[in-house]
């Protein structure tokens, strides 16, 4: 079992930065492929962005793609996600979430590929 919580969220105008965290807690992160998902209100869950378990691959939707980054320290049990250039559509609850096993680096999109979910981070970017 891997216990996600999820930090970072938070209130911030349009063009400000946040940094994500995602720590880990019951068993070593760095044997997981991690992503990070968002669900605004009245929507459907979508993926954000994700990297693989050594980091050396990484995904994003096209929506983030230049103004967000995934990175992750195994050393910490984290995994983090720069979020810059933020504009109001980017409003949302955030999830990280891990995945014991991928075929390919494209399944990190896939919500289904994942077995454990944290509870969530709201951001909120105002305009």
């Amino acid at each position: 079992q891997v216990q996600l919580v999820e930090s970072g969220g938070g209130l911030v105008q349009v063009g400000g930065s946040l940094r994500l965290s995602c720590a880990a807690s019951g068993r070593t992160l760095s044997s997981y492929h991690v992503g990070w998902f968002r669900q605004a209100p009245g929507k459907e869950r979508e993926f954000v962005s994700g990297i693989t378990w050594i980091g050396s691959d990484t995904y994003y939707a096209d929506s983030v793609k230049g103004r967000f980054t995934i990175s992750r320290d195994n050393a910490k049990n984290t995994v983090y996600l720069q979020m810059n250039s933020l504009k109001a559509d980017d409003t949302a609850v955030y999830y990280c979430a891990a995945a014991g096993s991928i075929s390919e680096s494209t399944e990190l999109s896939i919500s289904g590929r994942y077995n454990y979910w944290g509870q969530g981070t709201q951001v909120t970017v105002s305009s």
